[in-house]
């Protein structure tokens, strides 16, 4: 059994032990739940959003650091508000008011505990997905078996020197992997409804990253040998470079339509199911205004 007590916190995989009620932890969260926003959001993929979009809630910090990270707005800089455990369920309730085909809880990891909480107290007619860097704890899946419905985890990297290079977790291939099985064999395979909506299941996301094309090749293949037919894959195109994240040159540039191609070949010599993101996608036009 996973300890939840946030005075020595041991949520992620880091765990850094820090007492989040006197200062932050490696996550850059404390106690206090804060979040960046909060809407109906269109772009993730169609068995998500729908035609009413996913209420999707964005939660600053995050567990990894990763130098590419779109996002970093609030996941390095923590830009956001703070809301208490009711406010969160009311959030829920709000956004499944405004029509949300779900409820859409991105980096959530580290608030798992008080999600939870909020979750007891509103409980969502909708789905609610769990929107994560696949940075988990197989005991924290557990936890959360009874409150999360679909999973939609990324794999980003099945070589632990690529997870270290860019995003300091050289533990990241071996500890997704665990927690996409953990998954799996809580939610089973994707559960849809009359209109094609996900109800229940796991989403296997994989951004693919301008220069690692042979790692991408490795996720692939890793997700084929141990998840197909158990799980949808998204293949993602909309790596962005930021030119104020100052990225190593090889990152430094938009992926190339050949990068792009050899990776989906390997998808569909594969076999695997699921979505392959239009070579396009990229630009800031997809990054949420935090």
């Amino acid at each position: 059994m996973i300890e939840t007590d946030l005075h020595k916190c041991v949520l992620c995989p880091n765990e850094c032990g820090a007492d989040r009620y006197i200062r932050a932890g490696k996550c850059l969260a404390t106690d206090k739940i804060t979040v960046a926003r909060a809407d109906l959001h269109f772009f993730e993929e169609p068995c998500v959003s729908g035609k009413n979009g996913s209420g999707t809630v964005f939660f600053s910090g995050c567990s990894m650091s990763c130098v590419f990270c779109q996002n970093h707005s609030i996941s390095a800089r923590l830009k956001g508000r703070d809301v208490t455990v009711c406010g969160l369920a009311e959030i829920f309730e709000d956004l499944e008011g405004r029509g949300a085909h779900n409820i859409n809880l991105v980096t959530p990891t580290h608030y798992a505990v008080q999600i939870i909480e909020a979750l007891k107290l509103r409980k969502p007619s909708v789905p609610v997905i769990y929107n994560t860097s696949g940075y988990e704890k197989r005991e924290v899946i557990t936890l959360l078996k009874d409150y999360i419905d679909v999973y939609l985890t990324d794999f980003k990297y099945a070589l632990s020197a690529t997870a270290k290079e860019l995003s300091g977790r050289f533990d990241y291939p071996a500890t997704a992997a665990a927690a996409v099985r953990e998954m799996i064999d809580t939610k089973g395979v994707p559960v849809y409804d009359s209109d094609g909506m996900i109800r229940s299941g796991v989403i296997i996301r994989h951004l693919v990253v301008p220069s690692y094309i042979a790692d991408s090749i490795k996720v692939l293949e890793l997700i084929a040998e141990r998840f197909k037919d158990k799980a949808l894959i998204s293949i993602m195109s909309q790596y962005t470079p930021l030119k104020e994240l100052n990225l190593p040159d090889k990152i430094n540039r938009p992926l190339t339509p050949l990068e792009y191609k050899i990776v989906i070949k390997k998808a569909r010599e594969l076999n695997l199911d699921g979505y392959i993101q239009e070579l396009d996608s990229s630009g800031t036009a997809y990054i949420p205004e935090f």
